[in-house]
């Protein structure tokens, strides 16, 4: 693996933060909190113009038609500066399901449009009081006729309030298909469900939906499998997420722990604190290696079964004891909302919890070990 990046790499990881550091202040995530929309218009625009946002979706629908690394280094900066926008869940899986098992005709619909961020999708999958695997899939899909009737609950979907389409899991007699859902149907209903992280997410209620045969998207009973191979794909972008998140709250600890004095002393002179802002840094370069290593291995067309769900595991275990850690080096203070470490100890164990959490994970890598 050349650890080295290309120039091309090094450029879009540079207009990646000149964007973020623009248009995502401190200042701007603070205001999106709670935000039924949850993302800022000039930010979206601005990463569909310079081709951010279909990064990795291909060139012949509008996309940039990079791999998964380059797409690593735009997701570690959107981390650091913690940043609110429909990216992973309209450009990432709802664009790479389509890409993946979507028809000719809905590929050339959407693609596109997600790339250029003119339509938002969002996925609705997860269900009161069910898992992530695909027996938590139990809304019901009832064949009528050439369509289908859609009836069930979905909550943690991300960005419902703005999507313009929803890819909805859906038990059919086939198995896990993925439907095609206008998000503004007759019998669509959504409520904002608060979050740890202050970001805009939506239970969504359907009564009785009716969708076509042609909004499914793929072959019967293959909607789980779609999901999966994606889902690998994502894991690994939101690994980056969190070590760019655990790298920015290191960095500002330490510049805290620079200037606060204790017994006539900076915090940063005394040698049990510095120990811990050691361990934290070096788990972070350790989470940063195993995400290179997991993109650079599925940009060589190699499988990544085993390495997408370890470095999601890590890198999430690794957000949540680093801004643990900060917090406590930060005293009482840091737990209070006029001081931004918060920002990130919330962000992080909400990150962990979900996209497949620490059990899941768990099973996945276990499950490719044992086979």
């Amino acid at each position: 693996m050349d650890l080295e990046f290309t120039e091309e790499q090094q450029m879009i990881k540079d207009m990646a933060r000149s964007i973020l550091d623009e248009h995502s202040s401190v200042d701007a995530v603070r205001e999106l909190e709670d935000d039924p929309r949850g993302f800022s218009d000039a930010l979206w625009k601005q990463l569909g113009e310079s081709g951010l946002l279909g990064l990795t979706l291909p060139a012949e629908y509008g996309g940039g038609g990079q791999s998964l690394l380059e797409a690593a280094l735009v997701y570690e900066e959107m981390g650091r500066t913690l940043a609110s926008v429909p990216h992973f869940v309209s450009a990432v899986i709802g664009g790479g399901i389509l890409a993946e098992a979507g028809s000719d005709a809905q590929k050339a619909e959407w693609l596109p449009k997600i790339a250029s961020g003119e339509s938002i999708f969002t996925i609705a999958w997860l269900e009161p009081e069910r898992g992530y695997g695909p027996v938590g899939v139990q809304l019901e899909a009832r064949s009528d006729g050439d369509a289908f009737v859609l009836s069930g609950t979905k909550q943690h979907v991300y960005f419902g309030g703005a999507a313009d389409q929803l890819l909805v899991l859906a038990r059919t007699d086939a198995g896990v298909d993925v439907f095609l859902v206008d998000a503004k149907a007759d019998g669509v209903s959504m409520r904002q469900i608060l979050s740890q992280a202050g970001d805009a997410q939506y239970r969504v209620t359907f009564e009785s939906v009716k969708v076509g045969a042609g909004d499914r998207v793929g072959a019967a009973g293959t909607g789980w499998d779609s999901l999966s191979k994606v889902m690998h794909d994502g894991i690994v972008l939101l690994a980056s997420q969190a070590i760019g998140g655990a790298q920015q709250a290191l960095d500002i600890t330490g510049e805290y722990m620079k200037v606060r004095t204790q017994f006539d002393k900076p915090l940063a002179a005394f040698q049990s604190l510095a120990h811990y802002m050691a361990d934290a840094s070096t788990n972070i370069e350790g989470g940063r290696m195993i995400v290179l290593e997991a993109a650079w291995t599925r940009a060589q067309g190699r499988s990544i079964e085993r390495l997408a769900p370890m470095a999601k595991l890590f890198c999430c275990d690794t957000y949540t004891e680093v801004t643990r850690t900060c917090e406590q080096l930060w005293g009482g203070v840091g737990f209070t909302l006029e001081y931004d470490v918060q920002l990130y100890f919330r962000r992080a164990k909400q990150l962990e919890l979900s996209w497949w959490d620490t059990p899941y994970l768990e099973e996945l890598v276990a499950a490719d070990v044992l086979d």
